[in-house]
């Protein structure tokens, strides 16, 4: 009983008398949409992995990963913890240094052996190290800390001169089987030494001091470069981020560079004006940079005072990771627009708290900013006095593309079908194929419709799909052409609420239902 997969099997040509099964995959394939809540962020930290992208999901998982919050220009760990007040809870995160960071490194008092932090930065020569008798008899155990988090023990180190040297190193930096994995701090090199082993304690960066290799940090340094070994932004492609954005990159001339970028990989680049920037000065720089593209969005740079809990300070921080971290808590249908936005105490123009100051911007400013294609994180918003996005803008100038909205929301379309219309290449074309890519992009057009990503005023549906002999002539079809022609209507995003009141005591009021059903 020969069983064969669909297309494997050419039942015309068998003559043996047998039972044939033909598996037959399921005929009507599915689009599942790919995640828009996802934020790639490229900057600096005093601990980890440097130059490739690592999974962060809270503020806790980048402490142990990347170390704490550093209050300075570039820090990534700043950008993620403002993201995580917004409700965003899924990252990217990759590290970039100078080329200067070094590795805390420390050995015993007369001993060869060389006790490594497992990555470069400050972070590192908090590290301690001990050796302590075993728990069983004749055998040694090492225990390795770093304040605040868990403590790695390695038990039962046997062995003499030499060999015990090997097989401590062995364990450390290869692990002791499933329950005892290599170590997540340190690295062990023996160095040959030979001693009989005797207890000790240590801390890392007593021999070569760790550094975080910042201080020549620059944005060119962040945005890396691109090819096969991909550093900095571009270590973020393939990624599947929504949303991304360089820490503090305010320098102009690198914003076309970033936008570019978020165009090529479909992610929503987040970029940020200077500190203390002027409306004027906004406007002109995003002219010159040669910004108007839907694939970013620039934030004015009137920074926000932000209480840092790491640190214990008020900061003059970015509006970049509040602005990314209520968009990734957003449908990609909805505006950052009138959405409210946590953690902020004031802002450069506003000022803070302990100030009393209580500016606001004044229509024309707030025209002139959104004119250009240029956002601000402001109070009050429509809907009350709290801090949020005031426009709900890219930096396009064209009205059918400058909405938040119209940009994660084709980066989320195109990058389903992308993901998922890729299996009916190969296919033999014929009339089933193209029913069958007509049924899938309806169906998952349909679900955005049954999820509410998709509407119309009138009611009328908001997607229509061609994939038959009109649009897929034979003389195409013969030279291995597929086309399937997509067109979808997005929701608007009511900017404009005009009401119109009438009221005097002459007014006549026509006669209308209530709401509650009696007649007015």
């Amino acid at each position: 009983m020969p069983v064969f997969q669909q297309g494997a099997l050419n039942s015309n040509a068998l003559i043996v008398p047998d039972l044939y099964v033909d598996i037959v995959p399921p005929q009507n394939l599915v689009l599942n949409g790919v995640p828009t809540n996802i934020i790639g962020i490229v900057g600096t930290a005093p601990w980890g992995p440097v130059g490739r992208p690592v999974i962060i999901a809270t503020a806790s998982d980048y402490q142990s990963t990347f170390g704490p919050v550093i209050a300075r220009r570039y820090d990534m760990g700043t950008q993620l913890s403002t993201a995580v007040q917004q409700g965003a809870q899924d990252f990217r995160c990759v590290r970039v240094t100078d080329g200067s960071d070094l590795v805390a490194q420390s050995s015993p008092a007369g001993s060869t052996v060389v006790f490594s932090a497992r990555y470069s930065g400050s972070l590192g020569n908090q590290i301690t190290v001990s050796l302590q008798p075993g728990s069983k008899a004749g055998t040694w155990r090492l225990l390795v800390a770093l304040p605040g988090g868990r403590p790695e023990l390695f038990d039962n180190l046997a062995g003499a001169g030499a060999a015990f040297w090997q097989n401590l190193a062995a364990a450390v930096n290869l692990g002791q089987g499933p329950q005892r994995g290599r170590s997540g701090l340190v690295t062990v090199d023996p160095g040959g030494a030979t001693a009989v082993p005797a207890p000790f304690s240590l801390v890392l960066g007593t021999s070569v001091a760790g550094t975080d290799g910042t201080d020549g940090v620059t944005v060119q340094r962040l945005l890396g470069r691109d090819g096969p070994d991909a550093l900095g932004m571009y270590a973020l492609r393939g990624q599947k981020c929504g949303i991304g954005l360089i820490s503090d990159a305010f320098d102009p001339a690198y914003w076309s560079e970033q936008a570019a970028f978020g165009l090529s990989e479909g992610v929503y680049m987040i970029l940020t004006g200077p500190p203390g920037d002027t409306i004027s000065d906004a406007i002109a720089a995003k002219h010159s940079a040669g910004v108007d593209t839907y694939a970013a969005k620039l934030m004015f740079g009137d920074w926000l005072w932000w209480s840092d809990p790491a640190n214990g300070i008020i900061r003059l921080v970015s509006p970049q990771g509040f602005t990314a971290g209520r968009l990734a808590n957003l449908s990609p249908e909805q505006s950052s627009l009138n959405k409210p936005l946590y953690g902020i105490l004031g802002s450069q123009r506003a000022g803070d708290s302990e100030t009393g100051q209580s500016l606001s911007y004044s229509a024309a400013s707030l025209s002139a900013l959104l004119s250009a294609g240029i956002d601000v994180i402001c109070t009050p918003q429509p809907s009350g006095n709290f801090w949020g996005v005031r426009g709900g803008r890219n930096t396009s100038t064209d009205l059918a593309t400058k909405g938040d909205n119209y940009t994660r929301l084709t980066n989320y379309i195109s990058a389903t079908l992308s993901a998922g219309m890729g299996r009916y290449v190969g296919r033999v074309i014929n009339a089933t194929l193209l029913q069958q890519i007509r049924s899938t992009l309806l169906s998952f057009l349909q679900n955005m419709l049954n999820q509410g990503l998709l509407g119309s005023v009138s009611g009328a549906l908001p997607f229509s799909v061609i994939c038959d002999l009109s649009n897929n002539p034979p003389t195409r079809t013969g030279l291995g052409y597929v086309q399937a022609d997509v067109q979808v209507q997005y929701q608007a995003i009511n900017e404009i609420f005009l009401v119109n009141l009438e009221g005097g005591q002459t007014v006549t009021v026509a006669a209308q239902t209530l709401p509650s059903g009696r007649p007015g």
